[in-house]
């Protein structure tokens, strides 16, 4: 056992390379990993089924899927096939059932709103699968736009 003080002493190690499609399974939650690079070569979206109630729920916890500025999205000698690794990843965010939406920043979709509406009572307000198709359609629209930029 690593104490919490050592845990920095200690080199991790990679038990296994995980693809598209793969799970990992913590406890009771299954989490399967879909590939969505763009934003980085690696960049992977999970899912799992959330219960509340009773009631199963699609969860997404997104990869990002922004353009950061200075992206090289034309001609890109570091990273070729950063523009049609970009459409894949909106091809496939699209395609996934989602009923709560993360991200790797609380903004992305709300958290801090989301958390204030949750404590007031009410619906979930983290049941938003409208936020979560507009997040992908922000997203896409302001992938094309830059990439349309950088082509003229």
């Amino acid at each position: 056992m690593v104490m919490a003080e050592d845990a920095a002493a200690v080199p991790g190690s990679i038990d296994r390379i995980l693809h598209n499609g793969d799970q990992v399974k913590l406890g009771g939650v299954v989490l399967t990993a879909h590939l969505t690079p763009g934003h980085t070569k690696g960049a992977t979206t999970w899912t799992m089924t959330a219960t509340d109630a009773g009631k199963p729920y699609h969860v997404v916890i997104s990869s990002s899927i922004g353009v950061n500025p200075g992206y090289v999205l034309v001609n890109n000698s570091k990273y070729p096939q950063i523009a049609d690794d970009y459409r894949r990843a909106f091809e496939v965010m699209r395609a996934l059932p989602c009923d709560v939406y993360l991200a790797p920043h609380g903004a992305q979709y709300g958290l801090v709103e989301k958390y204030a509406r949750l404590e007031k009572g009410g619906p979930n307000p983290f049941i938003d699968p409208q936020g979560y198709r507009a997040y992908v359609d922000t997203s896409e629209k302001l992938f094309l736009g830059k990439l349309e930029e950088q082509k003229h």
